[in-house]
């Protein structure tokens, strides 16, 4: 889940939760929005943890050598 669906959920979920004034029997709009609110948050947050890890925040360089004694691969990150 990228971070547009979990924006996407959030602004759902708020509208569900703060908009919508319908009552319905066996479902609480009011809970489903809360609820799709905290999915979207912790979209959000996976999201930025993956992408630091994955080199999102800061650049990698990455040095190839091919040699007599095979192929070597240095990666460096700058921040």
């Amino acid at each position: 889940m990228g971070v547009s669906v979990s924006l996407l959920l959030i602004a759902v979920g708020a509208i569900l939760t703060w908009a919508v004034s319908a009552d319905t029997s066996g479902v609480d709009l009011q809970t489903v929005g809360v609820i799709l609110m905290i999915v979207g948050a912790a979209g959000i947050l996976l999201s930025l943890v993956f992408w630091s890890s994955w080199g999102g925040f800061g650049t990698r360089r990455r040095a190839v050598e091919s040699g007599p004694g095979g192929t070597t691969v240095r990666e460096e990150r700058v921040d």
